[in-house]
């Protein structure tokens, strides 16, 4: 429609981004348009966004005034950094820093930031309770974006903090799935505990957030999360089982011993699971089931997000199997 409103999305051919992006192309009559802002318009993914109705944009977060001629003329952004790329929280500040001036200068009318706690505000650095990273940090990848909350609070523009949870993709895409043991048995590694985990479909992030856009002043000026499902390890091993039909546990390992495992962020990432565990009545209370599921009634819970990708876990598992 001519004079629908236009959203422009950061990282749109990423997971959050993406989602956001097909949300408001699977409703025509929703009153907005997408705007796909990527680094490369001439990538696969930048072109079937654009096949599927998308505006493709070029621009670079590192470049604020690309921003600035990518928001030109949108009513909403959608802001989202990519730590794991860097592993640098000041990095992140900058990008999200310069997105906050960029939608500013711009005049875009609603901002939603994706953003995590800083959780320096419950466990300070001389709280040994779990190390301090990079000099500055418990938990990198969530403190560098709850500090840079203030570059959007202070802008001027109604804004929404979107606190995202846990994506399940990561058991896809991060190696986190179940791995062969002994006597035909998986297992899932999560150092929680009897802890419950606050899980979301990278897919369903969109369809949230594209309802704050919606609803407007409804979600502006506040701080809100959102989550499919609260889970426990062994409520997450349990499921694998029903849905894949082999038995999977859950390997319920020690911060300390995840922290001491052999891959980038492993440090940062046992922070953030004892982190999640230690305050658990706070991170899961930050993201009410009822009203996410109020707010996105297509909300997958865990179980229908693992029959939906049974697939992709069947053919992981069938692989091990062979090697």
């Amino acid at each position: 429609m001519e004079h629908d409103k236009i959203i422009a999305v950061v990282g749109a051919t990423g997971a959050q981004g993406g989602s956001l992006v097909r949300a408001i192309l699977n409703d025509p009559e929703g009153g907005f348009k997408a705007r796909a802002i990527t680094r490369d318009a001439a990538s696969d993914k930048a072109i079937h966004l654009q096949s599927l109705g998308a505006e493709v944009v070029e621009a670079n977060v590192d470049d604020k005034e690309s921003l600035i001629k990518a928001f030109k003329g949108a009513y909403g952004v959608y802001c989202v950094t990519f730590f794991w790329e860097h592993f640098s929280p000041e990095t992140e500040m900058k990008h999200a820093k310069n997105m906050a001036e960029a939608a500013k200068t711009a005049g875009v009318k609603h901002v939603i930031w994706s953003t995590l706690e800083d959780t320096r505000k419950w466990v300070p650095l001389d709280d040994d309770r779990m190390p301090t990273l990079m000099e500055k940090y418990k938990v990198p990848h969530f403190d560098g974006k709850g500090e840079a909350n203030d570059y959007f609070i202070k802008s001027g523009i109604p804004y929404t903090l979107l606190h995202t949870s846990f994506y399940w993709d990561n058991f896809i895409n991060f190696g986190m799935g179940p791995q062969p043991g002994k006597d035909n048995e998986w297992s899932i590694t999560l150092p929680m505990g009897d802890k419950k985990l606050p899980g979301i479909a990278a897919e369903d992030i969109g369809k949230c957030a594209y309802q704050f856009f919606k609803g407007g002043e409804k979600y502006t000026n506040a701080s809100i999360g959102i989550a499919g499902d609260h889970l426990t390890g062994d409520e997450i091993a349990a499921t694998f089982t029903k849905v894949l039909q082999k038995k999977v546990n859950c390997n319920k390992v020690s911060p300390e011993m995840f922290r001491s495992f052999d891959f980038p962020g492993a440090d940062d990432l046992g922070n953030m699971f004892q982190f999640k565990a230690d305050f658990e009545d706070y991170f899961c209370g930050a993201r009410n089931l009822e009203f996410s599921r109020k707010l996105n009634p297509e909300m997958l819970s865990f179980e229908d997000w693992l029959i939906k990708n049974r697939e992709s876990f069947e053919k992981s598992t069938a692989a091990s199997v062979q090697e």
